[in-house]
């Protein structure tokens, strides 16, 4: 791990009683004064996965190829967006969560790092609990196989997937404030980009190799064999994460490097 970065997790973990703080009053303050409370969290994944289900499987009957790990559309459609909303929504607060803490870090000699870590940390509790919960109800297609306990790593490989995205995106925002716009809108777009909606199979072969260019390709494809087929996912997805934590690593231990003495004069 980049010095830069080793020294900023260091810190982190020496203050993960605070982080956890945080954490549970971010998720808090999204629906401060609301009725429903944390159930407002949960709901609008729910009803959207509901809908797939509904639509695709319940009123049409949708099938995929004999080559899709899945035969049905809305069972297919529900792992890969559940995981690529969880990215977005870690990806997406986080890159705004320096920005929204900058009078706070002008008073408070903190380091940066907490604030896209709790928002990470937020997110993760809202979606990784959903993610877990499909376990049981696609297990009974596979007969339980093994396999499908690779969700359990693949969740905490997406967290500091989403970590190292968000923080990096944070710094970017706080440099050049055109980075939320830009990334909102790779976000936005970066589901077509992946085997969410449709298998890889259904790719053109010649443009597969773009696929690769998410980071949440290696993760999603490692979803759909452990909740699909119950299948341990192959070496080239964990490779694929593991390629992907090494760069965004290497960016944005270079951008804490970069950033060490302006980054609260941007904020």
């Amino acid at each position: 791990m980049p010095s830069a970065l080793r020294a900023e997790c260091g810190q982190l973990w020496r203050l993960r009683g605070l982080l956890g703080v945080l954490a549970r009053r971010e998720l808090a303050g999204r629906f401060a004064g609301s009725a429903g409370g944390l159930l407002w969290a949960w709901l609008p994944p729910l009803l959207t996965v509901a809908s797939y289900y509904l639509v695709f499987d319940v009123v049409f009957g949708m099938r995929l190829g004999g080559a899709a790990p899945a035969a049905r559309v809305g069972t297919y459609l529900i792992v890969g967006m559940l995981a690529w909303m969880a990215f977005a929504d870690a990806a997406q607060r986080g890159m705004g969560s320096l920005l929204e803490a900058g009078g706070m870090l002008q008073k408070n000699p903190l380091p940066p790092g907490l604030f896209p870590a709790r928002t990470v940390l937020a997110s993760g509790a809202v979606f990784a609990p959903l993610m877990l919960a499909l376990v049981p109800l696609y297990a009974g297609a596979h007969q339980f196989r093994p396999g499908v306990w690779a969700v359990l790593p693949l969740l905490a490989l997406q967290g500091v997937l989403s970590f190292l995205a968000a923080y990096l995106l944070a710094i970017l925002a706080a440099a050049l404030r055109d980075v939320v716009q830009v990334a909102g809108v790779l976000l936005s777009l970066g589901v077509f980009l992946s085997p969410v909606l449709f298998p890889v199979s259904l790719f053109p072969e010649r443009w597969r190799w773009l696929l690769w260019l998410n980071p949440m390709t290696g993760p999603v494809l490692g979803y759909q064999a452990a909740l699909l087929e119950g299948a341990w996912p192959p070496a080239g997805v964990w490779l694929s994460i593991a390629a992907w934590l090494a760069l965004l690593a290497a960016l944005l231990s270079l951008a804490l490097a970069r950033s060490r003495d302006q980054l609260v004069d941007w904020l």
